[in-house]
């Protein structure tokens, strides 16, 4: 790993990236900080300068960070990537690690673990915490055990909890910038692989699972 790391922050809240800018630029050999707000100006960086590694904030609005972290790989299949997020480990960090996350990192004990957990994954290693290792080994060693909604893919996943959160199809299309019919076509996807009858069986799911903040 080189002293004198670059490492580019993808984030849409102006606050929340000066916060990573000033905890970063506190620390020893760390020199070049980028940012970017959206995923369009995320993938123009990666394409046009060389990073040692990402920060991305999971919950971008649009696409979402776990689509933007599969098009980084595609772009820059060695770059790491550590995922920052507001979400709890057991709703999204399996995810993120499996679609190509160096590791996860929640905004919440960011400040005092942010540093090492950039410089660890710019040193080409992975950052978890021990209870997602833990995590990590059971779901990979029982397999039949898996929660129901483990079938799902991502954006599945993102329109579950959307849907338990009491938002209309209309508005979940909005959001997540997709037809009225596409988001119409995974729910029905939805409440088939995972057996439901109707929004009422899902939102209870949700509730007893804790998908939900």
């Amino acid at each position: 790993m080189s002293g004198h790391l670059r490492i580019l922050v993808v984030d849409d809240h102006p606050i929340v990236r000066q916060g990573i800018k000033q905890t970063l630029s506190d620390a020893a050999g760390i020199d070049e900080i980028g940012e970017a707000a959206t995923p369009q100006q995320a993938l123009d960086l990666v394409r046009q300068r060389s990073w040692d590694a990402v920060i991305l904030d999971i919950g971008l609005p649009g696409r979402g960070g776990l689509d933007l972290l599969k098009d980084m790989k595609q772009e820059a299949p060695r770059l790491p990537v550590l995922i920052l997020s507001m979400h709890s480990e057991d709703q999204f960090a399996v995810r993120a690690l499996r679609s190509g996350a160096a590791g996860y990192l929640t905004k919440e004990t960011a400040t005092e673990k942010l540093v090492d957990a950039v410089r660890k994954v710019a040193s080409g290693g992975r950052y978890i915490t021990p209870e997602l290792a833990e995590r990590l080994a059971i779901e990979l060693s029982v397999d039949a055990t898996q929660p129901l909604h483990a079938s799902l893919s991502d954006r599945e996943f993102a329109v579950l909890r959307l849907i338990a959160s009491g938002q209309t199809v209309g508005a979940i299309a909005d959001r997540l910038s997709l037809s009225v019919k596409t988001v119409s076509t995974y729910r029905a996807r939805i409440l088939d692989k995972m057996g439901l009858k109707n929004n009422a069986e899902l939102m209870q799911y949700v509730i007893t699972n804790h998908l939900l903040d």
